[in-house]
């Protein structure tokens, strides 16, 4: 059924552009709007994401931000007041100009472009999703080229989105992350042994005794400056009842006795496992493409939308778990039935890493921030990527859509979406969202114009 419903909406998205497709070819019919093709390649990120077996929320990450990069990076050149960030980034320097002199079709650019990241930054996707990546490119070229028919534009627009990509391909293979899904987990890792470390939980996502890719956090970030914020402050390990230590595990064991029905929806609908979904950094990059349909903005704030989010995202990842595998923390199902309540179990169970600072946190925070640089502090949406997947009989709750005032608050339910799911302590989603505002800010002031 969850297979249908993705399906569904590929086909969705695969048919609007062959309907495009089809009226181009007669007279007087209009091409796709530039924020069209954006999101057409978001859309497919996000699908390719879902549909690749052992990806991660730290893997899925790292992807978005080369992809949203190279979105920018191959249109930036079309439009004179705004300028590479290339050389901004922590050693990628500067990357080819276009000819002078000579014309471009900037979406077939950045239709090469995406395409071209998309095969190489998702290698082990599986040849049908391969395939769907082709037949959008192909799609999108045979529209285009309509309003292109001089070849030499075409040939040299495709020639230089696929090299933009190749470079910042090439770059991302240094990070210390290309083809992270290889090591998941490190069976050699040696855990630090002291009270309060993080144990491999009965009640968990993952029947690994070992956390999830405990190296992630020696990548490199995009930007130098995200490589050295200062990790967030921590409350000291103790086991005394009135502690603050030990109040933050018995907020969390109170919780679960009085979970409302909309709580509970809003831990199963922010969970975004990486087996079902396409993962938490996936829905950041859904609600960019969200904001891009409701404004309709021109082709370089699509691009500028999508590079900004991609790396605030993978950053906040990359930091984040540097901080992890740091204070390396236990969760709630250890605490509690350690020091409270042996039969207390969590309302979702524990993924299989360290807990502090959230990641949820962390990354929705910084795509918040970057997303209300952009597009207003007040900007109100709805949130249905979920909609369409089945109720949960387990925890008795279902998949309805979500509706915010402003970016920020979509954060801070995503946050508190791990408190109600009793796997995050309340300190590790405040710090998760103060490190990633700090993350956000540094991604905004990139200079992207001249």
């Amino acid at each position: 059924m969850i297979q249908e419903k993705f399906w569904k909406k590929f086909f969705i998205i695969s048919l609007t552009i062959v309907c495009i497709v089809s009226s181009c070819k007669q007279p007087n019919k209009r091409l796709p709007e530039d924020y069209e093709v954006a999101t057409g390649w978001a859309d497919m990120t996000n699908y390719i994401t879902k549909n690749t077996p052992a990806n991660t929320p730290t893997f899925a990450s790292r992807c978005f931000g080369y992809i949203g990069l190279t979105m920018y990076e191959s249109v930036v050149n079309g439009l004179p007041e705004y300028q590479s960030v290339a050389p901004q980034l922590n050693g990628l320097g500067s990357l080819p100009l276009p000819e002078k002199g000579v014309t471009y079709n900037w979406l077939l650019v950045l239709n090469a472009g995406q395409a071209e990241i998309l095969r190489n930054i998702y290698i082990q996707t599986s040849d049908t999703n391969k395939n769907k990546i082709d037949s959008l490119e192909q799609d999108f070229e045979t529209v285009l080229k309509t309003k292109t028919p001089d070849e030499a534009v075409v040939n040299r627009s495709v020639l230089y989105g696929k090299k933009i990509a190749q470079l910042i391909f090439e770059w991302s293979k240094t990070d210390g992350g290309h083809r992270g899904y290889l090591n998941n987990f490190d069976k050699k890792l040696i855990f630090p042994n002291r009270p309060g470390g993080w144990k491999p939980a009965l009640y968990a996502q993952s029947f690994s005794h070992y956390p999830l890719q405990p190296h992630w956090g020696k990548n490199r970030t995009f930007l130098a400056a995200d490589s050295i914020v200062v990790a967030p402050a921590f409350i000291p390990f103790d086991t005394v009842s009135g502690s603050a230590y030990y109040n933050q595990f018995k907020l969390v064991y109170d919780k679960r006795k009085t979970l409302s029905q909309e709580e509970k929806e809003i831990a199963i609908w922010w969970s975004d496992d990486p087996d079902v979904t396409f993962t938490p950094p996936g829905h950041s990059y859904y609600f960019a493409i969200t904001a891009i349909r409701q404004t309709k903005p021109g082709l370089i704030k699509c691009a500028e939308t999508f590079a900004r989010v991609g790396m605030a995202v993978s950053d906040a990842y990359v930091d984040c778990w540097k901080w992890k595998y740091q204070f390396f923390s236990e969760r709630a199902n250890t605490y509690v039935t350690e020091h409270m309540d042996q039969q207390w179990e969590s309302f979702w169970p524990d993924p299989p890493f360290p807990a502090f600072p959230s990641g949820h946190a962390i990354q929705a925070a910084a795509a918040a921030i970057v997303l209300a640089d952009l597009y207003g502090d007040n900007f109100s949406f709805s949130d249905s990527a979920h909609v369409g997947r089945p109720r949960d009989e387990i925890r008795n709750a279902d998949f309805k859509a979500r509706h915010y005032n402003s970016f920020w608050q979509a954060a801070e339910e995503t946050a508190n979406s791990r408190f109600y799911g009793g796997i995050h302590i309340p300190q590790d989603n405040q710090r998760g969202l103060e490190k990633g505002k700090e993350i956000a800010n540094n991604i905004d002031r990139l200079h992207w114009k001249k």
